[in-house]
């Protein structure tokens, strides 16, 4: 050890605490369980959206609350005396233009959604609710 600069007692103390570290993370990962516990974010990561129509009046509405930034610009649509359309998870834009489209052209909306779905390899995964200015109304 007298012939040891402090220069190299320090490398090999640093060598030998990087050996540790790895080793005993090395371990820990084949130690964890086969499915880890699921635990729940500290605050909520929920998005939900309403259509509604107000049965007095006839004035529809669409709305979005979610955790992702800027949903609403592509998760709701609306025309006054047509319907109104929510598109959300994953979300194809086109439903809330075309759904609007069929409507206007007299399709109920539930007729609409239909429609736009047959045609959709993605219907499995879509979120979609639609309203029309009759109150006619699917998800």
């Amino acid at each position: 050890m007298k012939d040891w600069s402090p220069e190299i007692v320090m490398r090999l103390l640093f060598a030998l605490l990087l050996f540790v570290a790895v080793a005993t993370g090395l371990q820990a990962q084949q130690t964890k369980p086969a499915q880890e516990k699921f635990v729940a974010p500290p605050r909520p990561v929920h998005t939900f959206s309403i259509v509604a129509r107000d049965p007095a009046t006839g004035e529809l509405g669409v709305a979005v609350q979610s955790h992702w930034f800027s949903v609403g610009s592509i998760v709701p649509w609306a025309e006054a005396g047509v319907g109104a359309v929510a598109t959300q998870s994953f979300v194809d834009p086109s439903y809330g233009k075309l759904g609007l489209e069929l409507m206007r052209t007299g399709k109920s909306g539930p007729e609409a959604l239909k429609s736009l779905l047959a045609g959709d390899a993605g219907r499995d995964v879509r979120q979609v609710a639609m309203i029309d200015a009759q109150g006619r109304v699917d998800a």
